[in-house]
């Protein structure tokens, strides 16, 4: 984690946004909802641990090609044939033909092939970040009429169903799965999202209290440890999250932008 912190740390200082029209950051007023402080249970965590979440702002839906066309158009570096290959392996953007060309059909689907490297970066320049996951799951865990849709009838069969749809070919556009009790939409269903701190999924066997590192790594023998096991969708999210590495790209793979609540 502390290798990640660094490298997060040297790339805020080295990446830096600077745009080529001079315009200020988008107002994004109205792009976003405000979700109230409250607390996140992690999924593998001690009998009573807590992450106390602050309120944020998170976007209503996740970002689309055409979003991340006007990223890459002012931002070149970013786009499909200028990134470095330290930010982004050979699938960035493999659904684009060029720099900032794609089928107009995917205009409004979301943007995915983009590396964490890329998403953090889009989000710093539009004055935002990447949500925790405490934040994302937070959000994830709200029902259609409740904040907490575990308790919300059909719940989990609901997103779990959602999660187990195989990808179409061409991605549906954003704000047509699911709007949750917050108003934010897509947050199950359309595709897996990137997270500011996605690592932190990774885990040994000492973090599950355990001194074997991979006793219950495998084989779903860690759901004994799990704070819901009817959450199967989290699973799902969980084991992604352990699989990925900040430079990859996926095909099923996009992200949405948040902002503190204190600096909106």
């Amino acid at each position: 984690m502390q290798v990640l912190k660094t490298g997060i740390i040297a790339l805020s200082l080295t990446l830096i946004c600077v745009r080529l029209s001079g315009q200020p950051a988008v107002d994004v007023k109205g792009e976003m909802a405000l979700i109230p402080s409250g607390i996140y249970v992690p999924m593998y965590s001690s009998e009573n641990e807590t992450v106390p979440v602050n309120a944020f702002y998170i976007d209503r839906v996740p970002v689309t090609n055409n979003d991340f066309r006007k990223f890459a158009e002012e931002y070149p570096e970013w786009g499909k044939e200028n990134v470095k290959k330290l930010f982004a392996d050979q699938g960035y953007l493999k659904h684009w033909t060029g720099n900032s060309q794609f089928d107009l059909s995917l205009a409004q689907s979301p943007v995915v092939n983009v590396s964490w490297f890329a998403a953090q970066k889009y989000c710093e320049c539009q004055g935002k970040r990447l949500p925790t996951i405490a934040e994302w799951e937070m959000v994830a865990e709200a029902g259609l009429t409740r904040p907490d849709g575990q308790n919300e009838a059909g719940f989990n069969r609901m997103i779990l169903d959602l999660a187990s749809k195989p990808n179409p070919t061409i991605l549906p556009d954003v704000g047509t799965t699911l709007q949750n009790y917050y108003g934010v939409w897509d947050m199950h269903g359309l595709v897996w999202e990137w997270i500011y701190d996605f690592n932190s999924a990774l885990t040994t066997g000492e973090s599950r209290g355990s001194s074997s590192p991979d006793n219950a790594l495998f084989c779903g023998g860690g759901s004994f440890q799990a704070k819901d096991v009817n959450n199967y969708a989290a699973f799902l999210r969980f084991a992604l999250r352990s699989s990925l590495k900040a430079k990859y790209t996926v095909p099923n793979v996009g992200f949405r932008c948040a902002k503190d609540a204190a600096n909106p």
